[in-house]
């Protein structure tokens, strides 16, 4: 009986230890990088890419090695989201705004796994407490993307995160912070010493990279699309706190003015600019500034903004200016990230993919997949030592992790089959665990 017994705990230490062997065969290899497709095999042993070849693959027979066969089929890097909201994104907004916590993070745990049945299997956040979120989601609590937080948005008095009612001015010193703010969604700082306070709170928690509030909004009250906010000492104390940290500051900023602003007090990437002329763009360029880019329109994904609101009305002055913002990132080859910033709009979050494909109005299919993969990653590679997953991503190269999509199809020639996930991806697999496999 003894004897019986210490084989059965040997046998099941062993199955405790043993490594997690996965061969895709029969697939046609886009690394993410080239454009082109190799027919070969992925081998995967636990959560890492460990073996590409063109000849099969011989597996270790001591090993239990899962086989997929591709059938052929497309074979690509998970996709890369470098702008999103995850607390945010399938929540109404005046649900959203007013809900407690525990609320919110249980409808963005749900949320997150349909971005990742989306084939996102990394982003990048840019606004809310996400922290337990992404915690949960790194141990197998809850299925969903990486995620590389940002916290709470900083915000001036006004600006783009001050979400303070109208009669809250004069604002008094003593007064608590909102809920939300509480709550680590979003934060209102004025002032050097307090602008550095609230970037070390979010350093302090986890923050991969830092998100600055530095020109006007669309969806908010207070500021005209036209303004710049903070000045360079403000955001240059955001940057020098940063980079102490060894990471860096994005911002939030439309127009030439506030994006040049931000530029010279150092930080390292801009959201949105969908209006800078093209003199901001060849600075953007001279200095190796990243843009993270979104493709918004006026049509069928336009934000349901009431007819003659102040927020219409400074949508279409935004999305009056896409066009020319993407030629101008070509134009002057600027590191372009791909984003979707959805937002209080759970319709529009199924969309997510159908963004990716419109990208074609201004760039090649192979362009479009390079930067939602091999690009972006190498975007939320600037967060150096903060970034919590140290091996490659957004590649399918050999030590790189195993986020893998395999497409029905072949979308460096119909970029239109990634708008189409459900139907359309096969297989989805984040750090070596399969998702989704309806290739059988």
């Amino acid at each position: 009986m003894k004897y019986r017994l210490s084989v059965l705990l040997i046998l099941l230490g062993f199955w405790a230890t043993a490594q997690k062997v996965v061969l895709i065969t029969n697939v046609k290899i886009f690394n993410g990088k080239d454009n082109k497709t190799v027919n070969g095999q992925v081998l995967i042993t636990d959560n890492v890419i460990t073996k590409i070849s063109t000849t099969p693959i011989p597996t270790n027979k001591s090993a239990m090695t899962t086989i997929i066969d591709g059938k052929g089929k497309f074979l690509m890097p998970g996709l890369i989201d470098a702008h999103v909201h995850t607390m945010f994104e399938s929540i109404e907004m005046a649900v959203g705004l007013s809900s407690e916590t525990g609320y919110l993070n249980l409808v963005a745990g749900y949320a997150a796994e349909r971005q990742l049945l989306r084939g996102f299997t990394t982003v990048r956040d840019l606004g809310g407490s996400s922290f337990s979120l992404k915690r949960a989601i790194d141990v197998g609590y809850v299925k969903g993307p990486r995620i590389f937080p940002s916290g709470a948005t900083i915000s001036q008095t006004s600006g783009h995160g001050d979400f303070g009612a109208p009669t809250d001015v004069p604002k008094d010193a003593s007064r608590p912070l909102s809920y939300i703010e509480r709550s680590g969604q979003t934060i209102v700082a004025d002032g050097v010493d307090q602008v550095l306070m609230r970037t070390r709170e979010q350093l302090r928690q986890g923050a991969t990279q830092i998100k600055m509030m530095a020109g006007g909004g669309v969806s908010s009250s207070y500021d005209p699309l036209d303004v710049a906010q903070y000045t360079e000492e403000e955001l240059n104390a955001a940057v020098r706190a940063a980079a102490g940290w060894n990471t860096y500051v994005t911002v939030h900023a439309y127009t030439s003015t506030a994006v040049q602003a931000a530029i010279k007090a150092g930080v390292k990437c801009i959201d949105h600019g969908h209006l800078i002329d093209d003199a901001t763009a060849k600075i953007m360029a001279e200095k190796g500034i990243w843009w993270s880019l979104q493709p918004f329109m006026d049509d069928e994904d336009a934000v349901p903004f009431p007819e003659g609101s102040d927020s219409r009305k400074k949508y279409l002055q935004m999305v009056a200016g896409t066009d020319n913002a993407y030629k101008l990132a070509k134009k002057y080859n600027i590191k372009t990230a791909f984003g979707t910033d959805i937002l209080f709009d759970p319709k529009l979050a199924k969309r997510q993919t159908a963004q990716l494909a419109k990208l074609v109005k201004w760039y090649t299919p192979f362009e479009v997949l390079k930067m939602a993969t091999a690009d972006n990653a190498s975007l939320l590679e600037m967060s150096g030592p903060r970034n919590p997953y140290p091996k490659k991503l957004g590649v399918i190269e050999e030590g790189a992790y195993a986020d893998l999509i395999i497409v029905d199809g072949n979308p460096l020639e119909n970029i239109n089959l990634v708008a189409n996930p459900e139907k359309n991806f096969v297989l989805i697999m984040k750090n070596g665990e399969v998702y989704k496999n309806t290739i059988q």
